[in-house]
């Protein structure tokens, strides 16, 4: 993977006009990423359609190349094609140099057990954005008769000589990560696996769907419960990816703080109506269409909200930081209690160095049961607005954080620089392309 020159990871931005045009996006990050790792577990070729062209897509096809999977992207035209008729175990020093900008790797382990009888996880990446444990992986790889190495120097070694078999699994938290790699290791598992207490986002059921492609047999209960009936063997498949929900809700977002009026081409309805009742609310407006989604600013006083993130059908946490910043211009108090990861505010801190009302407290501000009460985290917001921001320098925390200070600045009056802008390149295709096309003043 090509390293970004220092030149190239700062962004000059001169805020205080509207963002207006059209802009498109692709598949879904959350999705695209765990779709390629799926293309393991068969023994042929497999096609990814409506791919963006983002760095975790590199990421991975850096990764399965390591390990003997053929690899073709066409990036403008948005196809992966990936061969993975041969697999071999990767160069541990191979794997470590890349896994440090993502948390793929360990997904990798169900698909390298039964390809290989073993996998190599080195140290992952990934946002800070509060514990992410791999406990989770981990205990399921057991249940499912995997045996873990976690003493091993370089990293954690997987083993599974005799095979994988079925198991009932129970999360106690829905882990869209932990239902992943619960579904990779599974569909080839002996017998049936019953997890309960499984995630069932959106990107979860198009994995869902593509392993249902490729021979697996899976069932989704109503309760959150899967059930994988293990088969013999798997093919490629051919899919398209459905819309990435998050850069749509970002760009919308974006609308909203600077007054603007933006046409999201490739949004759609059906995976966002939470997301779009709150803009609703808050006094955004929007129009979906056969091809996409309008969200603009229709002039007046924006109206405060509170707002609870949570697993799916809810609130996404993902959601909850570029609207942070369209509240900033609410007239009003509003209240943002994040249930899903404890230190997701800390992008907070240079909005209120740029102007903005912005108080963190440790106490649960709202109804829904919190996995953080009387924890000490910070993980409820109270904005005031509106206020004017200010431009300065800004250093971005991680890949929404990041995206979300970029809306602050394009806001803000004045000019601002903003530090490690390649990290929004994770997920986020062509954004500075993007925002040219919106009419925004960045060099």
């Amino acid at each position: 993977m090509t390293s970004v020159k220092p030149e190239d990871d700062v962004l000059r931005v001169v805020g205080g006009s509207p963002l207006e045009g059209t802009i498109k996006v692709r598949g879904a990050k959350n999705f695209v990423s765990k779709a390629m790792v799926a293309a393991l577990l068969a023994p042929g070729v497999s096609i990814l359609k409506n791919v963006p062209e983002i760095r975790d897509v590199q990421v991975v096809s850096d990764l399965l190349r390591l390990h003997g999977v053929n690899v073709s992207v066409k990036a403008r035209e948005g196809v992966v094609t990936i061969d993975a008729s041969h697999v071999e175990l990767a160069d541990v020093a191979d794997v470590d140099t890349l896994s440090g900008s993502s948390r793929i790797p360990i997904l990798f382990s169900g698909p390298l057990l039964h390809r290989l009888g073993e996998a190599f996880i080195p140290a992952l990446g990934g946002c800070r954005i509060g514990s992410r444990p791999i406990d989770f992986h981990l205990e399921t790889l057991r249940r499912l008769g995997a045996t873990v190495d976690k003493e091993h120097e370089a990293g954690i070694h997987i083993t599974a000589p005799d095979g994988l078999h079925g198991a009932k699994i129970h999360l106690p938290y829905p882990s869209v990560g932990a239902t992943e790699q619960t579904l990779l290791a599974a569909v080839l598992a002996e017998g049936k696996t019953e997890l309960s207490g499984a995630a069932t986002e959106p990107e979860i059921m198009d994995l869902v769907a593509v392993l249902q492609k490729m021979g697996a047999q899976i069932s989704v209960d109503v309760d959150r419960t899967l059930r994988i009936e293990g088969v013999e063997k798997l093919k490629g498949f051919a899919h398209n990816s459905l819309p990435d929900r998050i850069e749509a809700a970002s760009w919308a977002s974006a609308a909203l703080a600077t007054h603007g009026d933006i046409f999201v081409e490739g949004a759609s309805q059906p995976e966002m109506m939470t997301f779009l009742n709150v803009f609703r609310k808050i006094g955004g407006e929007f129009d979906v269409r056969d091809n996409g989604i309008r969200f603009w600013h229709p002039g007046g006083d924006l109206k405060p909200v509170a707002i609870e993130t949570d697993v799916h059908p809810g609130f996404m946490t993902d959601w909850q930081q570029p609207l942070v910043v369209a509240l900033t211009q609410a007239k009003g108090l509003s209240i943002v209690h994040e249930t899903v990861y404890e230190n997701r505010f800390g992008f907070t801190k240079p909005l209120v160095s740029m102007g903005a009302t912005i108080q963190l407290y440790r106490e649960c501000l709202g109804s829904l049961p919190c996995r953080f009460r009387q924890r000490n985290f910070e993980h409820s917001a109270v904005i005031f607005g509106p206020t004017p921001l200010k431009g300065q320098d800004i250093d971005v925390p991680d890949l929404r954080g990041g995206f979300s200070h970029l809306i602050a600045a394009l806001t803000a009056s004045g000019p601002s620089t903003v530090h490690g802008i390649s990290l929004i390149d994770r997920g986020y295709e062509d954004f500075r392309d993007k925002l040219t096309a919106l009419g925004a003043r960045i060099s």
